[in-house]
């Protein structure tokens, strides 16, 4: 098969890119494979790409980013969708040119706004698959209302959860569009797995509000008090650095908990801990979970919505804790730390478990699905239902409700100003 993904920046940093490597790499070991990045911010990627996949960009933001329809607002991809910001009349002309052109047999976009540009733009001949890296509760509803009307034209849709694959049947009704969890993969590490003895646990993930290395913070003071021998390493960067180094200070933890930075890639950093820590509010789907997994790290996680409860068997390769519940969150690290044969145990079957994610096994189900929408596709059976309206019962009403309050609030707040 040939077969195109369409990305935002294959250049940056982020668990939509790691995936979509893998991906394609494990898929050209058959197929002939390509990345379309519809913006370059540097010359190469900060991530290894298997050289047998082509990738090719369609702005290149170090000579274009002033380019007077750069400046000009996007009209095909939807206003409500999260990186609209960083799209314009350029990315809508050269997203459309490219997809015009596309010679490929499986064309699939990696977030709801690419996926709208496939829905309208791509070619009648190619199946289009819609991935969805996010998830449709947390989409806000004038973006879901975007997507009632456009992917009705898509041939498929792959949540990377079968919780959210569910939301999906329940409240959008998509005649004819297939609906199937793909996970994300994770490749086995270059390095061997982990040994347990380093007396760390390890965390990584922007440093955003809703990871909640804030509560991980204060849970771990407990670990601290009762084994000072033990350290907590965060990896990543973003908003929240100068409150959580704050609350470090304050909490007396600057010996034991600390703040490491960005590292790409984290096999070298998972490997040499003995506990992986998750503590989101909510994860799509839970990269860094199958990453310290594959590394033969146990992990402790918040049970949030979709993801970690599907990766994680609770107390055999890990511990899922309620979100934002600290003492829990203490008690389960203080339980492994505490325990070195429950923690070999459980990092044994950690190492086992993960490899469910193994690049090779995800793009087995992939081509599987591919080749059968292309076989629909060859039969001419309906695959996208495209002569029926989108209807959702009454959630597209609510949103619909949900999307006037929020102009009459954002009314009322300008008539103040």
């Amino acid at each position: 098969m040939r077969i195109s993904f369409l990305i935002h920046n294959a250049y940056g940093i982020g668990g939509t890119i790691t995936t979509t490597f893998n991906l394609a790499g494990a898929l050209a070991d058959r197929h002939d494979v390509e990345i379309i990045s519809v913006l370059r911010s540097r010359e190469r990627p900060s991530m290894a790409l298997d050289p047998r996949v082509r990738l090719r960009h369609l702005v290149d933001l170090r000579h274009e980013k002033d380019d007077p329809r750069h400046l000009i607002p996007a009209r095909i991809f939807p206003s409500s969708e999260y990186r609209y910001g960083e799209y314009s009349a350029l990315t809508d002309e050269r997203i459309g040119e490219a997809l015009a052109s596309l010679d490929a047999d499986v064309v699939v976009g990696t977030r709801p706004g690419l996926n709208v540009h496939l829905a309208l733009q791509a070619p009648a001949r190619t199946v289009r698959v819609g991935q969805e890296h996010l998830t449709l509760d947390h989409h806000p509803p004038r973006l879901r209302k975007a997507l009632r009307r456009a992917y009705p034209r898509l041939d498929a849709i792959t949540p990377v959860t079968e919780a959210d694959t569910a939301v999906y049947r329940r409240k959008m009704r998509l005649p004819g569009v297939r609906l199937q969890a793909l996970p994300n993969s994770v490749p086995a590490p270059a390095l061997a797995p982990a040994d347990g003895r380093g007396r760390i646990v390890v965390a990584a993930g922007r440093l955003a509000r809703m990871k909640r290395f804030d509560v991980l913070i204060e849970a771990f003071a407990a670990v601290a008090a009762a084994y000072p021998d033990w350290t907590l390493r965060i990896y990543g960067r973003g908003e929240e650095r100068e409150r959580l180094r704050a609350l470090i200070d304050r909490l007396g933890l600057y010996n034991n908990v600390f703040l490491m930075g960005a590292v790409t890639p984290m096999e070298a950093e998972w490997v040499k801990g003995s506990i992986g820590a998750v503590t989101s509010d909510y994860e799509p789907f839970g990269m860094t979970i199958v990453e310290a997994m594959r590394c033969g790290l146990p992990v402790v996680s918040t049970d949030c919505a979709y993801g970690p409860g599907e990766i994680i068997t609770d107390g055999e390769d890990g511990r899922l804790v309620p979100v934002g519940n600290r003492e829990t969150l203490s008690g389960a690290l203080l339980e492994i730390v505490g325990d070195d044969e429950l923690r070999r145990r459980m990092a044994h079957n950690a190492l086992e478990n993960a490899r469910r994610y193994d690049p090779t096994r995800i793009v087995a189900q992939a081509e599987l699905l591919f080749e059968e929408l292309l076989a629909a596709r060859r039969d001419g059976r309906a695959v996208a239902g495209r002569d029926r309206a989108l209807v959702s019962s009454g959630y597209a009403a609510r949103d619909t409700m949900l999307i006037a309050a929020g102009s009459v609030v954002r009314a009322a707040r300008k008539a103040r100003r």
